[in-house]
């Protein structure tokens, strides 16, 4: 049995010690009012250290509508989620960001004749955090979901995402088999041995599902064709932790389609196939007509076997029923039609997704000229930034230093310069390099020993880790931090910073706009 979530309705509860000061309750006032008048662009116009995130926390409780804050990369999102967690305990605050760790995407160099295969390490963790968000926008009202520009980037149709969702309540009559067939069809693989995210076992009468969004495992017994108890478990020791009288099981993943529709789409990909071919021929490029023949193919019987391939977004097209052209899927949708957006640091947030559609564009029109890709995988891709407007409700542009885009836009600047904690502004010094290294270590001790952390930055890679390998063996306790580092693995690195776990973190570009460090006091 399918059924569509509706919402339930919630309201935000703020929880913080302390109250508005300074500026932040005309900053507040004036966001709000212009929110409730319908003004679609304003700004946020806040000094460093002038609590912006406090502000925009208290506006989202005044007008209680789920919330998308923008940032410009990972360690920024994650930081504003944990403080949004800590602003918003019994409200659902989620993470959406790339879940890949290391991501290497498909290109070609027709000047070397160099094919590069799309190679990725994806992150389960950011994974399930990434459906948790999409099932909170399902199931309640009161979501901040805080996300970087992955968040323009495809994702399956909101509506045939959510005519997968199952739902089975106790005292039901279902039939197992029509069970066990709808979770292969919500992309659920079957393992009876061992039950991890994304898999389910079916024992006896009892059917055991580890949901892609979730910590715990549920466990649906059955006796006969009715559904007699229904039990949240911990997946590793077996402990039963709840009962519950009905459940809902959201797909394993996010681009999911039917049988009918995977059908129409296997027939639509064929038809684009023989005109590509033909296309190809005509042009005397007899290798890349084989290329895309032989590729199609395979991914084609794939996707017939399984509904599912590697790739598979590429023929999103075909697999949503979308026409030529038109604007992808992707979390903007899966938003009301009231949504709230803020955007973070919004001097560099706005550029870089203004430039996500041109590079993305450039690779891929090589790629189908070559015959590894057809036409329609240029419809995989990011937003324009039109189109990316074009989704916007109403939004609110946070920055120290606003572009002029953001003045021109807003019908409304909101200046909050007062500094709540009091601190100054850092005194800056200029030294040579002549012993650098003992200078800079000298300084360490002296900061150390007050109780205060100290970032260092370093031109590159090597030389981070390098320097850290060094500042520990002289005793200092030190970490670096760079690209390499996993996303999750960079966010507990800067919290043990905080915790006095390190005293000194090394990195390449930690002076990030927006990172909150209150206990660095050099750099």
């Amino acid at each position: 049995m399918v059924s569509v979530a509706s919402p339930t309705e919630g309201a935000f509860k703020l929880s913080a010690d302390f109250q508005p000061t300074g500026d932040q309750p005309q900053a507040i006032d004036k966001l709000v009012e212009g929110l409730q008048r319908g003004d679609r662009y304003q700004t946020l116009l806040g000094a460093t250290g002038s609590g912006k995130t406090f502000t925009i926390a208290n506006v989202v409780q005044a007008v209680g509508r789920p919330t998308l804050v923008l940032a410009h990369n990972k360690t920024l999102a994650a930081q504003l989620c944990a403080e949004l967690k800590e602003f918003f305990p019994e409200n659902s605050v989620e993470y959406f960001v790339s879940y890949y760790d290391y991501y290497q995407p498909e290109a070609y160099i027709p000047r070397s004749d160099t094919y590069i295969a799309k190679d990725a390490d994806i992150n389960d963790e950011i994974d399930k955090l990434r459906h948790a968000a999409t099932r909170s926008l399902f199931t309640r009202r009161d979501v901040i979901i805080v996300a970087s520009v992955s968040c323009i980037y495809g994702l399956g149709e909101p509506s045939g995402y959510e005519e997968f969702i199952l739902r089975m309540k106790v005292g039901e009559q279902l039939e197992r088999r029509d069970v066990l067939r709808r979770m292969v069809e919500m992309q659920y693989e079957r393992n009876d041995q061992n039950v991890v995210r994304g898999r389910f076992r079916m024992r006896g009468d009892s059917l055991t599902i580890l949901p892609s969004y979730e910590e715990l495992a549920v466990r649906i017994d059955f006796w006969d064709n009715e559904v007699e108890r229904i039990s949240e478990l911990d997946p590793l020791t077996g402990e039963i932790v709840g009962e519950k009288e009905s459940i809902e099981i959201f797909p394993a993943k996010h681009f999911v389609t039917s049988k009918d529709n995977l059908e129409d789409a296997l027939k639509a990909i064929e038809t684009e196939l023989g005109d590509q071919l033909t296309f190809l021929k005509e042009q005397g490029k007899i290798l890349e007509a084989a290329r895309l023949e032989e590729r199609t193919h395979y991914d084609l019987e794939t996707l017939r076997e399984t509904g599912y391939c590697a790739g598979i977004e590429n023929y999103s097209r075909h697999l949503q029923v979308r026409p030529a052209g038109s604007t992808p899927w992707c979390l903007l949708d899966y938003f009301p039609d009231d949504w709230l957006l803020v955007v973070d640091e919004s001097h560099i947030t706005l550029p870089q997704v203004q430039g996500q559609y041109f590079g993305d564009r450039s690779r891929k029109e090589t790629l189908v000229e070559f015959g590894f890709r057809l036409p329609s995988a240029l419809d995989n891709r990011p937003l324009t930034f039109d189109e990316f407007d074009q989704h916007i409700n109403q939004t609110i542009f946070v920055s120290a230093t606003p572009a002029d885009y953001e003045l021109d836009q807003s019908t409304q600047v909101a200046e909050q310069v007062i500094r709540p904690t009091g601190v100054l502004d850092p005194l800056v010094e200029v030294r040579s390099t002549d012993g650098q290294i003992d200078d800079l270590l000298a300084e360490i001790n002296a900061t150390t020993a007050k109780g205060q952390r100290v970032l260092v930055t370093t031109l590159t890679k090597k030389m981070a880790e390098d320097l850290a390998d060094y500042l520990t063996e002289m005793g200092v306790k030190t970490h670096y931090l760079h690209s390499e580092v996993e996303t999750l693995d960079r966010v507990e690195i800067l919290r043990d910073l905080r915790l006095g776990v390190y005293d000194v973190v090394v990195g390449i570009n930690l002076l990030r706009e927006g990172l909150d460090l209150p206990e660095v006091s050099l750099v």
